[in-house]
Parts: structure tokens; C-alpha cells; sequence
């Protein structure tokens, strides 16, 4: 069981540093294998594609993470939040930049860390 946890941790934080590497313009590559690792790491992560997991309200999706094991809620906050932030980069949507807000401030709320660079993703998205 220790390393199945071990291994979802895993698997979030690389998907966390893909994003994060891709919001900081790090892409160096190809579209089409940048898409793959993409859908790869959804589906692997969350078990559903973007599609279906952006059309799920905030709220749900905090459901889904207050049922997973506690010890994962602060990297999946972060993860939805750069993967939120991300998608709302990539193609600017209301619904894309409220839901990295919830998350973000779910991250900073849960995690009890300040991180300059989620307040100013936030402050970016609040003023739209």
C-alpha cells in the first residue's frame, strides 16, 4: 500500500513539473508528443480526460480529492490549479481561470506555505 501512495505522489508531482515547465514556456518540442504526455498524464492522474474533468464544477472537484488519502490533498491542489492555470493560458476561459483560483488558494489554504508565484498566477487571474 506505501507504494502505491508513493507512486500517485509520484505520478502528480511529475505532472505538476510538466505543467509548470510548460506554463514558464519550456515546451521544446513537439505538439503532437507534448499533447501525448499531456493526455497521458490525465489519464494517469486523474483517470478522465481534460474535457471531462473541466466540465465537473469547482466543487466537485474538491470532493474528488477530499476522498482521496489527506497526505495527497496539497500536491493535487497544486496540480489542479497549474493545470487549470494552464489550460486558461493556452485558450483564455472564465470557467478555466475560476476553477485555477479555487485550486490555488485551496493549495496555499491547505499547504500553509506562501508561494510568490501562486499569489501572483491568482492576482494575474483575478484581474482577468
Amino acid at each position: 500500500m506505501i507504494h502505491d501512495k508513493d507512486y500517485i505522489i509520484r505520478i502528480v508531482k511529475q505532472f505538476s513539473e510538466f505543467l509548470s515547465k510548460m506554463i514558464l514556456g519550456g515546451s521544446n518540442g513537439d505538439l503532437s508528443e507534448l499533447q501525448r504526455i499531456f493526455d497521458t498524464n490525465m489519464n494517469d492522474t486523474f483517470k478522465m480526460d481534460f474535457e471531462t474533468l473541466a466540465s465537473k464544477s469547482a466543487d466537485e472537484i474538491v470532493q474528488l480529492i477530499n476522498d482521496k488519502d489527506k497526505s495527497h490533498h496539497i500536491p493535487y491542489f497544486e496540480l489542479l490549479g497549474n493545470l487549470f492555470y494552464f489550460k486558461n493560458k493556452e485558450n483564455p476561459n472564465p470557467g478555466f481561470a475560476a476553477k485555477a483560483i479555487v485550486f490555488y488558494e485551496k493549495y496555499l489554504q491547505t499547504s500553509g506555505v506562501f508561494s510568490m508565484p501562486v499569489v501572483s498566477r491568482i492576482g494575474e487571474l483575478k484581474k482577468g
